[in-house]
């Protein structure tokens, strides 16, 4: 009797085995690098914000109320100082590359805090991505 052309089973749970092993060896390293380009995406999309929270401080006089939030951004609030000088200033308000809303707070009429809570999802950890705006 003739031996088939394709693989035997333990032929294929060898080549499983050393694919697991190979992850097991490639992952941990990569971890890392994924967990930083979601603190460099956030960062960006914080800078975003900050960009159109300027141009609203601008056109208005005064960042938005912490009552109005980043929504004053894609929605025109009903008490602006200036409401014929209203836009939309982003499409829409993102959320953090965890999926997290982004936390805005106005602590005056031209200074705010703008965070994410990172990955950990906790507000006031190590892991926050935190800005404090000040004009």
């Amino acid at each position: 009797m003739g031996r088939s052309n394709g693989f035997s089973l333990m032929e294929m749970i060898l080549v499983v085995v050393i694919i697991g092993l190979l992850a097991a060896l490639v992952l941990p390293k990569m971890l890392p690098w994924a967990e930083r380009s979601k603190i460099k995406t956030t960062q960006a999309q914080i800078s975003s914000l900050e960009t159109a929270l300027g141009q609203f401080g601008l056109d208005q006089s005064e960042y938005p109320s912490t009552a109005q939030g980043l929504r004053a951004l894609v929605e025109k609030p009903a008490d602006l100082k200036f409401p014929d000088k209203w836009m939309e200033y982003l499409p829409a308000v993102p959320q953090d590359a965890w999926g997290y809303d982004y936390f805005y707070t106005r602590i005056s009429k031209d200074k705010y805090e703008l965070y994410s809570v990172g990955p950990d999802g906790q507000k006031g950890t190590d892991d926050d991505v935190h800005r404090i705006q000040k004009k």
